[in-house]
């Protein structure tokens, strides 16, 4: 009995224990969920553990999405079932098994470790590490530092300032000026695999700035710039009590953040994979998330093209803005307005326009742009005005009633309607399109009007005046033109001069030298863009803002009048977004020069044949390159107005834009045909060795074959990031298109492919460009596509014929092709030829 009594009483006290150990295990889980936990250095968390954030917020650790079996390291809403992670690590390197171990060095780097202890992703650190620590905060931010420095500036490392696929409160979206680094979102590639899919929303920097989705290289929507209360194409970010929005942009930084006012509402803005912008807020009555922002049609980027306006309420949905009228109405009337609108009247250039207002619109994309935020509106319009280049106006800041100055240059892009958010955009037009405004618009017209009448009584007074005294001034102003013509020697039919002015009809702006040489700080060494065959390239500011990029040929140069002009002329009928845009030209004495739009990232080669560089231009982009180019020839060959070919083609004369969009430049050694010709003679071969084809460099026989072979050496040069013009390979002597064609021949072709394209390459683009390639550098001309059918090439997935010998593809010996890789490092960049030949017509 008493052994028995015993016996309870021991049991008592054990189940007495054992609750107490479960109360003290519960009570160390809370207050593990209550207080920081500090992964600190040597320390390691394995897959099966977590951490959870002091708030109980966020939790950390190794997971699999749903569907998967993979393994990776990310960050989720502790309390949310459904779609909770937010940040994920080893987006790249996904783990096979549940044997990796995130760790904390000495120096403060985060790492993870596979099951054979091989790093598969780390962090990195800003400064050295005296006793680093690492915690996931209650923001859902993992963050890196000293044990003792609190201070987010103070971090060494943290996930916030590496976004993957969701924006959370107090994470920047943007960019660092001083450093460089942007804050952007890349969509997971499915539901179900977080490595980085095809869609990307980052700021761009450009102009005024703004944010931009984009599917690879193409943007498919544009956010519109902070107008002091949203973005101008995002509607739904109205006054909420919930939520404050912010945009910072000084020196240091530019970006977009916002913040939660209820510590109760739950939100996320998410780049889903299927390429939308969307902010969820959490609805616990549901338990699921609440989507807003859903895109529509108007959403699309330039789908109306220029100077028109998508309205969702509309049928059709795009609009011409008021006076402007279908570019192609055919091609509009059957849905197709891409090609967008033109002007019904041309700007007079003479500040006798006027402007159309237009309320409540997502304003056009601002990367070509100008602003200054101590401007008014009216200070705003009037500087538009003098600008023959600008075309529309608004405030960059529509609080308080408007302030600042927004000013745009070119064509007006991606408009669309909005019924309640929209602001308020001036549209630079002719004065004769304001006599059909409406007529609360009417009062500065008729100011203007009533100016004009004075002007034009003050004239005919004038006239009447002077009638009498216009056949001796007249014959003074000949007088004294003809001295001139005289010193200067431009008269017409001067001895040994061409029979010509060099003004003479060049139908395009002409800028003053005095401008050119303020803008380009007189020609300084500081804005040296590089220097062509012809002379150097200078990067310019015209006093009001609009960069340019001044081309001013030498005076030992080769082009003479006759290749200036020619270019000139040819250029500024050519509009294509594959070709440089011609702003203007100068042509002083002995001085000329063209002023083209400004291209920011330089040419194609100073990426391409750069170790360093090349690593920017992945295959994406390549590709996106190749088909632009592709596009541009195809245009010049066939879908312009002249039929041009182009002659010196390469990658020197490929320029890239903001969006590393290639643009084909340089029009000096360009030629017309008439629709019946098909080929020329010259008797002066002049074009970049390497780049030539065989009948034009060995009998100055040209067609429009020869840009084909050009572009075919372009295409292995993109692909394989090495010049054709002096390739050397250990085991040949063959150019960069000898080496090509024998490893096609071997079915060896992807050993081609840049070491720098890492593996962001598609097999099937890579073989694709180098068959089409090859097939362009044929050593006969007739075996060549046309452009025409290298676009469709390039844009199906049909078979393609074998490709026959390339030009140029005797052997060198050892010693002739060490000597032209030689002589090829110490000559120009350019790398140009010219020769006579003799017999040659």
């Amino acid at each position: 009995m008493y052994f028995e009594k015993g016996v309870r009483t021991l049991m008592a006290k054990l189940l007495t224990l054992l609750i107490w150990c479960s109360y003290v295990v519960s009570i160390s889980k809370v207050l593990s969920a209550a207080s920081d936990i500090l992964i600190t250095a040597n320390q390691s968390l394995r897959d099966g553990e977590t951490i959870v954030s002091a708030g109980g917020n966020f939790e950390m650790g190794f997971f699999s999405p749903i569907n998967s079996n993979n393994r990776f390291f990310g960050i989720w809403y502790k309390n949310i079932p459904v779609d909770p992670v937010v940040w994920v690590a080893n987006r790249n390197m996904p783990l096979t098994d549940s044997s990796g171990a995130l760790k904390m060095t000495v120096h403060g780097i985060l790492a993870i470790f596979n099951r054979t202890n091989h790093k598969i992703w780390s962090s990195n650190a800003s400064r050295p590490a005296y006793d680093p620590v690492a915690q996931v905060m209650d923001s859902g931010n993992l963050v890196v530092r000293n044990r003792n420095e609190s201070n987010p500036e103070d971090y060494l490392w943290q996930s916030f300032d590496y976004p993957c696929h969701v924006i959370l409160p107090e994470m920047k979206l943007g960019r660092n000026i001083i450093t460089g680094h942007d804050w952007y979102l890349t969509s997971w590639k499915s539901s179900d695999d977080p490595s980085p899919g095809d869609y990307t929303y980052r700021f761009d920097p450009n102009g005024f700035p703004q944010e931009f989705l984009r599917s690879n290289s193409v943007v498919q929507f544009r956010s519109g710039p902070w107008n002091g209360v949203r973005f101008s194409g995002f509607p739904l970010q109205k006054p909420n009590p919930d939520i404050k929005y912010g945009f910072v942009f000084n020196k240091k930084e530019m970006y977009y953040s916002y913040e939660i006012l209820n510590n109760s509402f739950v939100s996320k803005v998410a780049l889903t994979p299927n390429g939308m912008i969307q902010r969820f807020i959490w609805a616990n009555l549901t338990h699921g998330w609440n989507a807003y922002g859903n895109m529509d049609i108007c959403d699309r980027y330039g789908l109306c093209g220029a100077y028109a306006t998508c309205d969702i309420n509309n049928l059709p949905v795009c609009m011409c803005l008021k006076g402007f009228v279908p570019k192609y109405p055919k091609h509009w009337n059957t849905a197709d307005w891409s090609g967008g609108c033109a002007r019904r009247t041309p700007l007079s250039c003479q500040n006798r326009d006027g402007f159309f207002k237009h309320s409540g619109v997502k304003v056009p994309d601002t990367r070509s742009s100008w602003f200054n935020e101590s401007m008014n509106l009216e200070e705003c319009k009037s500087l538009c005005l003098k600008n023959g280049s600008c075309t529309a106006c608004t405030n960059t800041d529509i609080r308080r009633g408007g302030s600042g100055c927004l000013l745009w240059f070119g064509d007006l892009i991606d408009m669309r309607q909005l019924t309640e958010t929209g602001q308020d955009v001036h549209i630079r037009v002719a004065a004769s399109e304001l006599e059909s405004v409406d007529p609360a618009e009417k009062t500065e017209t008729k100011a203007r009007s009533n100016v004009k009448k004075r002007m034009r009584i003050t004239v005919i007074s004038s006239v009447l005046i002077t009638a009498t005294l216009l056949p001796a001034i007249a014959l003074i102003l000949y007088v004294k033109k003809r001295k001139k013509q005289i010193r200067q020697g431009t008269t017409r039919h001067g001895p040994g001069r061409n029979n010509e002015s060099p003004n003479e009809d060049l139908e395009l702006p002409l800028f003053d030298l005095a401008v050119l040489a303020a803008a380009t700080n007189n020609f300084s060494a500081d804005n040296k863009l590089g220097e062509g065959g012809f002379g150097p390239v200078y990067k310019g500011t015209l006093k009001e803002g609009q960069q340019i990029a001044v081309k001013r040929l030498s005076r030992n140069s080769r082009q003479g009048l006759h290749e200036f002009k020619n270019e000139v002329k040819l250029i500024f009928r050519l509009q294509h977004r594959n070709l440089v845009k011609l702003h203007g030209c100068c042509i002083h004495r002995e001085e000329r020069m063209l002023v083209y739009e400004y291209m920011p990232n330089k040419s194609l080669d100073y990426f391409l044949f750069d170790e360093g560089q090349s690593m920017l231009l992945d295959w994406p982009k390549r590709f996106h390159i190749i088909g632009g180019v592709a596009r541009g020839l195809l245009y010049l060959h066939q879908d312009s107005r002249l039929r041009i070919i182009h002659r010196d083609l390469k990658a020197d004369n490929v320029l890239l834009d903001y969006e590393l969009n290639p643009k084909i430049s340089d029009f000096g050694m360009a030629r017309c045909f008439g629709e019946a010709e098909n080929t020329a003679n010259t008797n002066r071969v002049v074009g970049t060795y390497g780049y030539m084809s065989p009948e034009y460099a060995s009998e100055g026989r040209y067609s429009v074959k020869s840009d084909v072979y050009s572009f075919g050496v372009l295409v292995l040069e993109i692909v394989s990031g090495k010049r054709n013009r002096g390739f050397c390979h250990p085991g040949h002597c063959h150019s960069l298109l000898g080496h090509a064609w024998t490893l096609f021949m071997e079915e060896r072709s992807l050993e081609l492919i840049d070491v720098s394209v890492g593996d962001s390459y598609s097999i099937v683009e890579v073989l694709r460009s180098i068959h089409v390639g090859l097939l362009c550098v044929q050593q006969c001309p007739e075996d060549r596509p046309s452009m025409s059918s290298v676009v469709l090439m390039f844009g199906g997935d049909g078979a393609l014929p074998r490709p026959k010998q390339p030009g140029f593809f005797t052997k060198r010996n050892r010693v002739e092709a060490d000597t032209s890789s030689s002589k090829y490092e110490q000559s120009s960049s350019t790398n140009e030829l010219s020769i006579t030949l003799s017999g040659a017509r």
